[in-house]
């Protein structure tokens, strides 16, 4: 026995234990989230859900794929407890539980989590950078996480997007909901739009609005046009590489709103006085951001723990350099009021809007 270990006491002994239980349950986590990536990657759930129960071969021969791999990850999904292994003789079937499907393969459901393991992927796939920022305090540009993470923060927000933001949250900004259903049509500004979910969302809730969604990753706005083109509202929403600073965009919005980006941002203040400027004279400033703990608190729940476990690997890195804010995933509603207040906002209020895992906040 190491000489260290003999002086640990009965607590100090206790807590090693039970942290070594929490990294190999950890470490079982972090595969099984490998497995559900290609599930959902190489379409297995959906074939289980469409043509289920299969055999491996029948899984095989629907999705394509290797028939000894398909046999594998069954197996491996079944001891998961994520698939059932229906009872019978010969070949061994295996089906996806209703509920279970929701979760892996129903993109328009809140409970649809699958997208959480392809940014975890990406994050593996750039963690040498990572340890090169570490070192050197450079950042990770956004682009170098590549189409899993671009899809994965697409595919996660895209279902609070198309079933709250009309239904839930604007409704509980009472003279915003107003604005965005009278005459003349409001004007909205999207900045950090993404792949243009948040815009989407906004235009079919609100049919009479029309939405510019602005952001600064190319690949992102590609996404936005297919999507808004998919769903039909391309007529009235445009998307652009565009900064929100372009001063020919000032004063030219009635609702601004920034979703889940804020916190990215390496100059945060810059992109808030950005937005204060876009608006019309009454013109409101809405933003969501993480729903983190109002102060610092070790050990924390699982939701700081969620929250943390994303900031240096990917949101942190991703605003990190020269002149850097360097706020991070766990931007707490103080740090978020002393930026309004520097970008020239005389008050920020907390709105009263419900969701697990935002806070929502309009500027003054």
């Amino acid at each position: 026995m190491h000489a260290s270990a003999k002086s640990l006491t009965d607590k100090e002994q206790a807590d090693r234990d039970a942290l070594v239980g929490r990294l190999f349950t950890s470490t079982i986590g972090a595969l099984e989230l490998f497995h559900v990536y290609l599930g959902d990657r190489l379409g297995l759930y959906r074939a289980l859900k469409t043509a289920g129960p299969l055999t491996a071969a029948r899984l095989a021969a629907a999705a394509g794929i290797n028939e000894r791999y398909a046999r594998e990850w069954l197996e491996q999904e079944a001891v998961a407890g994520i698939l059932v292994v229906e009872p019978g003789e010969g070949e061994r079937r295996y089906s996806l539980p209703r509920g279970h499907a929701e979760v892996l393969d129903d993109p328009d459901s809140l409970n649809f989590l699958a997208p959480a393991a392809r940014g975890v992927v990406s994050i593996g796939a750039v963690m040498t950078k990572v340890i090169e920022a570490f070192r050197t305090g450079a950042g990770v540009p956004y682009e170098a996480y590549g189409a899993d993470m671009r899809s994965s923060i697409s595919s996660g927000n895209r279902p609070m997007f198309l079933n709250l933001l009309g239904s839930k949250w604007f409704p509980a900004i009472t003279d915003v909901d107003r604005r965005l259903r009278s005459e003349p049509p409001a004007r909205v500004a999207d900045v950090g739009c993404g792949t243009g979910w948040s815009s989407i969302g906004i235009a079919k809730a609100y049919p009479l609005a029309s939405v510019d969604g602005l952001d600064l990753d190319t690949a992102s706005i590609e996404d936005a046009r297919r999507n808004a083109d998919e769903h039909g509202v391309a007529d009235r929403v445009k998307f652009e590489v565009r900064d929100a600073g372009d001063p020919k965009l000032a004063g030219s919005y009635d609702l601004v709103t920034a979703f889940e980006t804020i916190h990215d941002m390496s100059n945060p203040v810059g992109a808030l006085r950005a937005m204060r400027a876009l608006r019309k004279h009454g013109g409101a400033v809405v933003i969501a951001d993480e729903k983190v703990a109002e102060e610092f608190t070790a050990p924390g729940d699982d939701l700081e723990r969620f929250m943390y476990g994303w900031s240096a690997v990917h949101c942190l890195a991703v605003g990190m350099g020269p002149q850097s804010a360097g706020t991070g995933t766990v931007m707490r509603p103080s740090r978020l009021r002393e930026y309004a207040r520097e970008a020239g906002f005389a008050e920020m209020e907390i709105l009263p809007i419900e969701n697990d895992v935002w806070r929502f906040y309009r500027l003054i």
